[in-house]
């Protein structure tokens, strides 16, 4: 049995007007993310991880942001179809790490959902997974709240 790690970042703008998405869970808010999918920078860092582990290319490569398919999706649903990738591969997720960078807001009052939504998605227990969170202590884009940013790491076996 071989072991294998991947490492996933994404970001994306503030933008007024959309539901605000982190980890599978809708946060109340008068802004969301950015993006064709549902923005959900933290699953996106996730799935990109897991890609990167199981040698699968990255996120654009099986959900290209121009298809009208992936427009609003899930991307609990995308994490999923990732897993089911990396089974076809006879991989299995062990575990994920993964870091939110955001002024706002705060996850603390949500990580339960979070690890429990994302376990669900890869088929593990939450205790396999790890949702942490810091701020950009007001520096740069992301200080100034125009934006979240993710980062992962995940171990898969095969």
């Amino acid at each position: 049995m071989s072991t294998r790690i991947g490492m996933g970042y994404d970001i994306h703008r503030i933008a007024v007007g959309r539901p605000l998405v982190l980890g599978g869970v809708k946060f109340e808010s008068e802004w969301g993310l950015d993006g064709h999918s549902d923005a959900d920078v933290l699953l996106h860092a996730i799935g990109d991880a897991l890609l990167g582990a199981g040698g699968l290319g990255d996120l654009g490569d099986h959900f290209p942001p121009g298809d009208p398919q992936w427009k609003d999706a899930s991307s609990l649903d995308l994490l999923a179809r990732i897993r089911a990738l990396l089974e076809q591969k006879g991989a299995r997720v062990v575990n994920v790490d993964a870091m939110v960078v955001a002024e706002a807001p705060k996850l603390a009052p949500r990580r339960a959902e979070m690890l429990a939504n994302i376990a669900r998605a890869l088929a593990i227990e939450p205790s396999q997974v790890s949702v942490k969170a810091t701020t950009n202590e007001q520096l740069g884009a992301l200080g100034r709240r125009e934006g979240i940013a993710a980062m992962a790491v995940a171990l898969i076996e095969a």
